[in-house]
This record gives C-alpha cells, structure tokens and sequence, in this order.
C-alpha cells in the first residue's frame, strides 16, 4: 500500500469534509439511516487522512501526492 494522497488533500478530509459530513449527520438525526451513512463517510475520510491511502484513488489510478521535491544544488 503506497501513499496516494497529498497533503492537501488530506487536510481537506480532516478539517472539511469529515467536519461537514459530521454536522449534516447530526442535523439529519444521528440515528437515522441518512446519519449513520454519513458518520461511516466521515469515519472513512479520517481514516483515509491518516493513512494517506484511498482506496478508490489506486482503483482509478489518482495521485494527488507531489513527486517533485525541491533539491539544492550542492556547492563543493
């Protein structure tokens, strides 16, 4: 399993979708069918953020982790 998520990315996950999908579930009624798929959606992205992992990213082969690191030249 190979990080397929940038930063970005997972900090949108953290901190405004995981949030949003939270506040929506409890506004629906957290026991209710919409609530509880919606809490499991927020779960899923926390968890996803984490790990820097998405499944569904590898199934459609979406990379949103920067390959370019700054280098510096060496003087010497």
């Amino acid at each position: 399993m190979s990080i397929n998520m940038g930063s970005i990315d997972r900090m949108l996950r953290v901190f405004v979708v995981a949030p949003a999908a939270i506040v929506v579930a409890i506004v629906a009624g957290a026991g209710s069918v919409a609530g509880i798929v919606l809490l499991a959606v927020a779960a899923i992205m926390l968890a996803t953020a984490a790990v820097g992992f998405c499944p569904l990213y590898k199934l459609f082969r979406i990379n949103t982790r920067s390959l370019h690191r700054s280098t510096r030249a060496r003087s010497g």
